[in-house]
């Protein structure tokens, strides 16, 4: 008979685990740079390291790397972790390489080339063509001259033939290429000589940094988290895990953490961005129940905010930048209390303060 989790339980768990609750860290202790901070919008990596109490304006720019790697989203790491990282992000297998390509993994197959090996030959031929910091369109307009058939695809919306996009983006790290700090389009450049490490480290391992901070959590979780089979995470499941049940299913949790899922709520409150990990889980019923909530939460264009108060989601917010000055627009599902006011406000101006500009308002929805 396993130990029983509260949803609480297991909610506190996470914030403490993605330090949502710390006033002040350090670069390298900050725990989500272990699986990847996605970096999507305005609100990305660096606010999502500034709420965890990293104060990101002494971070020097050598000392991040950005790379697409999990669901080929642009991701920060420790650029000193980059070994580790490649290897720990890299497909486990040749059906897992298949699954993360989606629909470029089917006329390879036809053409009767690999999956593993079409990375390969991607990455070959990207290495070739970024000699020097080069916009993404750029890149992809090379190699769709300089690859061959199967590893191209007509787009009706380019009205033009070029690569897959995934196999684009997964085989970029493989080339030895980041992406260069605030460029949009997307700059690919070379990081120089790193290779790969035989194996990653056990702080980098997908798997374990997935039950460790979003924990805790089934293999069908993580598989989704990283778009891989699930055969291919239970065969590499941890075999120092522990099985909980939460709301009556079955998860593992890493035996080291076992205590610390015991701890009930943290008490803070954050502006989270759209793509904050803490928002990243599979399991999204547990963090929302309500459908319609997660429905505006989670829309397919258009993310807003969440509003973190002591573990729960408790509402949502969007920005509204005008010239120098930024208003956030707060929509909470329960009613405000002072206390709660003055914390948001807190946020704000925080926020405000990293985007360079002065807030000019916090606005709730009636």
């Amino acid at each position: 008979m396993f130990a029983t989790v509260t949803r609480s339980q297991v909610l506190g768990f996470r914030v403490r685990a993605q330090q949502l609750d710390r006033d002040s860290t350090t670069l390298a202790d900050v725990s989500v740079l272990d699986i990847g901070v996605q970096d999507t919008g305005p609100d990305g990596a660096l606010w999502a390291l500034a709420i965890r109490g990293l104060d990101v304006s002494a971070i020097a720019e050598r000392d991040l790397v950005m790379l697409w790697t999990i669901r080929g989203a642009p991701h920060a790491y420790r650029r000193k972790d980059l070994p580790s990282i490649a290897a720990a992000v890299a497909p486990f297998s040749e059906a897992d390489a298949g699954k993360r390509i989606f629909d470029a993994s089917k006329p390879l197959k036809a053409a009767g080339i690999s999956n593993l090996t079409a990375l390969d030959v991607v990455a070959a031929t990207m290495r070739s063509v970024v000699t020097e910091p080069t916009p993404k369109g750029e890149v992809s307009g090379q190699l769709s001259a300089l690859l061959d058939p199967p590893y191209l695809r007509s787009c009706r919306p380019c009205n033009a033939t070029h690569i897959y996009e995934m196999p684009f983006r997964l085989a970029a790290l493989r080339a030895g290429l980041e992406l260069q700090a605030d460029t949009s389009p997307p700059v690919p450049q070379s990081f120089g000589r790193v290779k790969a490490a035989a194996k990653p480290s056990p702080r980098h391992d997908t798997i374990r940094a997935y039950l460790r901070l979003l924990g805790p959590a089934t293999p069908k979780q993580v598989a989704d988290y990283l778009d891989a089979p699930v055969k291919d995470v239970t065969a590499r499941w941890p075999d120092d895990v522990v099985e909980v049940s939460v709301v009556g299913e079955q998860r593992w949790l890493l035996a080291d953490d076992a205590d610390g899922v015991a701890a009930g709520v943290a008490k803070t409150t954050r502006l989270l961005g759209p793509y904050d990990l803490f928002l990243q889980t599979k399991d999204r019923p547990l963090l929302v129940g309500d459908p319609a909530r997660a429905k505006a939460l989670w829309p397919v264009l258009g993310r807003p905010g969440a509003v973190l108060v002591d573990g729960e989601v408790a509402g949502m917010w969007r920005p509204r930048k005008s010239g120098k000055s930024l208003k956030v627009l707060v929509e909470l599902w329960t009613r405000p209390s002072a206390a709660l006011r003055k914390a948001i406000a807190a946020q704000a101006e925080l926020l405000a303060a990293h985007r360079h500009v002065a807030l000019s308002a916090v606005a709730y929805d009636a």
